[in-house]
């Protein structure tokens, strides 16, 4: 399951989806809302998606690494709308037989989520400007406009 969320999201109910007998282990990364990027004082973000083509690319990004790695279930939920400081704005997470398959799993589907799903975010800063950021910056979904407009 890979899901747009506009609701805050729920590590455990998430969680919950990847309950197998056969796997003997689950890693997972929470992603949250940091008060620097870039090495500007950040405030709160806003994130935007193209629900659709980004559930489709995170959709294609499970069943890499499915057959990439050997587990058995992988889930990501990434939010939308406005996120304060310490907020939850991604959650993976991934059960596989063996740890070590689960770790590297888990840290392929983030990273190809960042680089590729259709997801915009507005960075608030502490001086009161604000920045667009693209964060899908290859593959597929990089064919979609760069960054939203000011």
């Amino acid at each position: 399951m890979f899901r747009i969320s506009p609701e805050p999201l729920d590590p455990a109910a998430l969680q919950r989806r990847l309950l197998d007998p056969r796997a003997g282990a689950c890693a997972t990364f929470e992603g949250w809302v940091r008060n620097r990027n870039d090495g500007q004082a950040v405030r709160a973000l806003d994130y935007e998606a193209h629900a659709t083509l980004a559930e489709k690319e995170g959709l294609r990004i499970l069943a890499e690494a499915q057959a990439k790695f050997s587990i058995l279930n992988a889930v990501c939920a990434h939010r939308v709308g406005s996120l304060v400081l310490g907020d939850m704005a991604v959650w993976v997470g991934v059960t596989a037989e063996h740890r070590g398959d689960a770790f590297d799993a888990c840290r392929y589907i983030i990273d190809e989520a960042k680089a590729r799903v259709p997801i915009w975010k507005k960075e608030h800063y502490a001086s009161g400007a604000t920045a667009w950021i693209n964060c899908a910056t290859r593959g597929p979904a990089s064919g979609i406009p760069p960054a939203k407009p000011q």
